[in-house]
Formats: structure tokens, sequence, C-alpha cells
């Protein structure tokens, strides 16, 4: 199947687009936790450092006149060890992607990130503009407010050994800084008709985004199911600090994206953005939904 290039699905009145930030790879092991590499090598083949393809998948979404942008990715603050380390492929980048769709960094008026793991939030900030500004950083999307739930802060903020190595700092701190940032607690409206969902699982704060349009839904799924092969109950990542947690958001979430026909955003597939799920015989099966990128 060919990777995933910007696709544009519609959602009730809502256009949901899917804009790439780069391909990389993570460990196979690491990315299925439990499941035996004898079965997850047949969906996803490992390289010779037994990595597996993946891509960082930005989402915006345009709903009642607001632009809100989802895990805007890695961006551009890596270096060469970064990358080998990750086969980081860039470009795509998601500015590149806005400007392809006539827009800029300026045109955003919310940034949502479902956690501050530097493979979803390091496009949050960039060098600052002007004369003087040196190696200062401010958010790369200027009149942006940026949507983080308030235990995702402080966990980041405040990060152990256990998750130290997810956080970098300069992602998100200028944040603060610059007043951009808007912490949420729960369940929380963020913008007509789209809501943030508070789920935890992969990260004690993750949260969820869900868009109700005209009757019709998006959720995006965040590191839940981070691809369409983690659909199946039991294949968690292990990565995630709360996995039982994990497997219980799925299984109160995905039954009920079958049953509405609820469109499937998935953050971290290299192939399928979108799709919309049914069951066949208690197995989940996706179908691609893709519209004219």
């Amino acid at each position: 199947m060919a990777d995933a290039t910007a696709s544009r699905v519609r959602v009730g009145e809502a256009t949901v687009t899917h804009i790439s930030d780069g391909r990389f790879r993570l460990d196979g092991g690491a990315m299925y936790g439990v499941v035996p590499r004898v079965l997850w090598e047949q969906r996803t083949p490992a390289d010779e450092k037994h990595r597996i393809r993946l891509a960082f998948n930005a989402v915006l979404v345009e709903h009642g006149g607001a632009r809100i942008l989802i895990d805007p990715g890695l961006g551009d603050r890596y270096d060469a060890r970064f990358a080998e380390r990750y086969a980081v492929q860039r470009p795509p980048a998601v500015l590149e992607g806005l400007r392809r769709l006539g827009l800029s960094a300026a045109d955003i008026d919310l940034v949502v990130d479902t956690h501050l793991h530097w493979d979803h939030a390091g496009a949050n900030t960039g060098p600052a503009a002007g004369a003087g500004a040196g190696e200062r950083l401010e958010p790369l999307f200027p009149r942006a407010r940026y949507v983080v739930q308030r235990r995702e802060w402080e966990e980041a903020t405040r990060p152990h050994e256990r998750n130290r190595a997810s956080y970098r700092p300069d992602d998100f701190l200028p944040l603060a800084a610059s007043g951009r940032l808007w912490l949420v607690d729960g369940d929380v409206e963020v913008a007509p008709g789209v809501r943030v969902l508070a789920t935890g699982g992969h990260t004690a704060g993750m949260q969820l985004v869900r868009v109700d349009s005209a009757g019709a839904v998006f959720l995006h799924l965040a590191d839940l199911v981070p691809t369409r092969h983690h659909l199946d109950p039991a294949w968690i990542m292990g990565f995630d600090l709360y996995p039982v947690e994990t497997l219980h958001q799925k299984q109160r979430l995905l039954p009920a994206a079958a049953d509405g026909g609820w469109v499937l955003g998935f953050v971290h597939d290299p192939e399928v953005p979108f799709g919309t799920l049914r069951y066949a015989s208690g197995r989940p099966v996706l179908t691609p939904a893709a519209g004219p990128g």
C-alpha cells in the first residue's frame, strides 16, 4: 500500500485534512508490547535494526470558522544523531503542507497537543524571528492557543525516570512563557463542536479530539490507537505507562465508533491516516476513508 499523502475527509460540515510532517521508525517490539514478533511482523515488517515504519500525521480540522491543528509533529529541531537513530525522513513538513493548502502558521487558531512527547509536540515551537533573537524559541503558530491537559503539563514539567526521554522542554515551555498555553481539565469543548477527551493510557494526561458536526463524528485517536494495527484490543504499545487504562478506553470507544460510523484518525500510520471501523466475527476491520487531498 502506498504511503499516506495529504488526504481530506468531510465529517458533516467539518473538513478534516491529513498533513504529513514526515516519516520515522521505532522498535517494533516496543510498538506492539506483549504481541509476539511472529504476529506483528506479518503486518509491519521490520528493518535490520528491528524498527518499523511510522509517520508523523498532523490533522487540520476546519469547522465553524475555526482552524484547529492536532499534533503538529516532530518539527525541525533535531540533529544528525537523532535522525539516524529514528530514521527520520523529512520533508514533507507540516508548514509545507499548510502552504499547499494556501495557509500559513498564522492561520491556525488552536493547536491541540494530545500529549507532549517529542513525536507529537516537537513542531509546537521554532526559533524566534528578528534581530537579537538568538536561540530563543517561540510558538511556531503565533496566533494559536495550545490546548494541553493540566495533568499532562504536570507530568511533562516534572518528569521521572520512566518518561523523561519522551519530553523535550523546548517543545512546550515557550508556550507558557508566551501566554499561548491553555491548560484544561478533563473533557472540554475547545471550539464549537470540538471537544478534547481525557483518556490517559499512553500517558497520565493524554487526550483525544472529537469533532461532532451535523450528526457525523471524527475521533482523533492519538496514541490510544496509533496505527490501524492497534485496533485489536490487546495490541498495546510497550511505551504506554498505563496499558490497562489503554485497554479499557479502547473497549469503551471503538465499539461506539463502529456503531456510529465515525471517521477515525491515526497519528502514526504511514499508509492510512483516516478510516471507518466495523467488526466481523468479533475482529476489527478498517475501511480507509479519504477524499481528494
